[in-house]
């Protein structure tokens, strides 16, 4: 199976971005190696971070090679009609393009309350989402009756370009999200988990999966690694640390990627080994360094695993 590697930007290390900027900066990574880009979904935040939908629908109209997709979309924050509109009409123009991964959101209950949804229900409205939008990117005059949102004969055109719409993949590492993942997604995209733990997921996976009655393709297991390039894992550490969020239980450097390029390459072997194919980088530190970290990863890391004789 071939791996793939794209990037993810999140929230934005500086106030003071720019649009010149951020242009120049995804400009810059399609003239790379780079499989995919991925942005991340917080509406309530004090630092920089682009609206997801929005923010998609520019590189779109920018990128002409890349792929682009969330990492992951908070569903249960968005009316999933509308939604599924605009995720069919972003696919639809980008040929196919699209892969949305969505999740519940962060512990944080801001962003809920700030849109008059409880974070009590995020699960039971994402499952319904899910359903749906599926329905209505493959139906004709779709009817639904659910807790949160009932439809009567609506029809969305123009389809996705994707047959079926986007494949759906899942994020979080939950019992629920790796049932959820089994019952209701087309992959799985973690974060924070250790190859260990990935491993254990894509089992369990499987499992829920086959209870259900269906399969998740084999190469859409992904994981989202924050990286940096330093001559020692403890050097990269002290430059990404302030980009990191921490997991208690798990040592920093058992879901990151730091140090040097082969000491990279490595960890991403350990991930490979364990199951997954695709990943979604995350560059950390000042963004003034994300050119160059972004380079080494194309050219000493993305390059050499997917040509594997070439890695050392």
């Amino acid at each position: 199976m071939k791996v793939r590697i794209g990037l993810t930007l999140g929230q934005w290390p500086e106030n003071d971005i720019s649009p010149d900027a951020i242009s120049d900066l995804i400009d810059y990574f399609e003239s790379l190696d780079i499989d995919s880009l991925w942005v991340s979904d917080r509406l309530v935040s004090s630092a920089p971070a682009l609206e997801p939908i929005t923010f998609l629908s520019y590189i779109a109209g920018r990128l002409r090679h890349m792929k682009f997709g969330t990492s992951t979309l908070v569903l249960s924050t968005r009316h999933p009609v509308l939604l599924a509109k605009q995720l069919a009409t972003l696919d639809f123009l980008s040929r196919g393009r699209l892969f949305p991964a969505v999740g519940l959101g962060s512990d944080d209950a801001a962003d809920f309350a700030a849109v008059g949804v409880s974070q009590k229900e995020r699960a039971q409205r994402s499952d319904e989402a899910i359903v749906l939008m599926r329905r209505l990117w493959t139906e004709e005059n779709v009817s639904y009756e659910g807790k949160f949102c009932s439809i009567k004969d609506v029809t969305i055109t123009p389809r996705p370009w994707q047959k079926g719409g986007p494949p759906i993949w899942i994020g979080g590492r939950s019992q629920a999200a790796l049932r959820r993942t089994g019952r209701l997604g087309d992959g799985w995209l973690v974060s924070a988990v250790s190859a260990a733990e990935v491993a254990t997921g894509i089992k369990a996976i499987r499992a829920y999966a086959a209870e259900a009655g269906r399969a998740v393709p084999e190469d859409h297991y992904g994981v989202l690694l924050p990286f940096y390039f330093a001559d020692s894992p403890v050097d990269a550490y002290e430059a990404a640390k302030k980009s990191l969020r921490p997991r208690p239980e798990l040592a920093p450097f058992e879901f990151t990627a730091l140090g040097t390029p082969e000491q990279v390459r490595r960890r991403l072997q350990e991930y490979i080994a364990a199951g997954a194919t695709k990943f979604v980088m995350r560059p950390c530190g000042r963004l003034e360094n994300w050119r160059e970290q972004t380079e080494i990863l194309a050219r000493e890391v993305i390059v050499p695993l997917q040509t594997p004789d070439r890695v050392s």
